[in-house]
């Protein structure tokens, strides 16, 4: 057990060392031949750069030994659940699969390490007229909202392209109504929620749904929930902001109304 863990890791490790190289290269040949500068703290380089690949190595291991794991069976015991109490694809049957979706959206927005580094980095910038745990509260219900419409396009098996324009085109149209100082980082949101621990768990939460799901294809049907995860985060920030804009000139009209009487 102990010598075939072992053996995963170092096939593991090797695999990330030839995935990080061409990265290395660049930063080398770049630093020697064009900067021509000796690299400032090389022992915290080196340190850091190993602790990355054992990093890596692991997040991969586990990945494929948990999270995806996790979700095949999460997304096959509730589609189970569901056909069981309707003995057909009925939609309205996987009323539980769309919960979970939406529950497991939220947690592991909440906790991407990359949408934390992003809120924080704005809340700095704005001077705290950002909130770091408001916006992540926002991309997270976003991407609860998108994740669990996208197990219903799996469930119904409706084209995929629908949602995805239909979203975009809402998008478009927020753009449009929102302060333009929120639009960058909204668009930003999208991009940062997708990262580390939301994808592999949304990814396996579709294939195995697809999977279970009668007449539904992994290849075809699986496929997607990475998209819903990625527009609906700029349109719950845009719509958070479109809010707090017209709720904060309302109260300016009261008060200004309030004044003059």
């Amino acid at each position: 057990m102990i010598l075939d863990a072992l053996q995963l890791f170092g096939e593991t490790l090797l695999d990330t060392m030839r995935d990080v190289a061409p990265i290395v290269i660049i930063l080398i040949v770049f630093q020697v031949a064009v900067l021509r500068r000796r690299p400032p703290n090389i022992a915290g380089i080196v340190t850091g750069s190993v602790m990355v690949l054992l990093g890596l190595a692991l997040f991969l291991i586990g990945l494929d030994q948990a999270l995806f794991p996790i979700g095949e069976t999460m997304a096959r015991q509730l589609t189970e659940e569901a056909q069981s109490l309707a003995g057909a694809v009925r939609w309205e049957e996987y009323w539980l699969v769309y919960i979970f979706a939406a529950a497991i959206g939220f947690a592991t927005t909440v906790a991407e390490p990359s949408l934390i580094a992003v809120g924080l980095k704005a809340e700095e910038v704005s001077g705290g007229a950002v909130s770091a745990w408001g916006l992540r509260i926002a991309v997270a219900f976003g991407v609860a909202a998108g994740v669990a419409l996208g197990c219903f396009r799996i469930v119904t098996g409706t084209p995929l392209p629908f949602y995805i324009v239909g979203a975009y085109v809402i998008v478009i149209l927020q753009t449009y109504l929102s302060n333009r100082t929120i639009v960058p980082l909204a668009y930003d949101s999208g991009g940062v929620t997708t990262s580390t621990v939301t994808v592999p768990v949304v990814a396996a939460l579709g294939l195995g749904l697809a999977a279970n799901v009668p007449g539904r294809s992994p290849l075809i049907d699986g496929f997607g929930l990475i998209a819903f995860a990625s527009v609906f985060p700029i349109m719950s920030v845009l719509g958070y902001a479109i809010s707090a804009d017209w709720i904060g000139r309302w109260r300016r009209r009261n008060t200004r109304q309030e004044a003059e009487q």
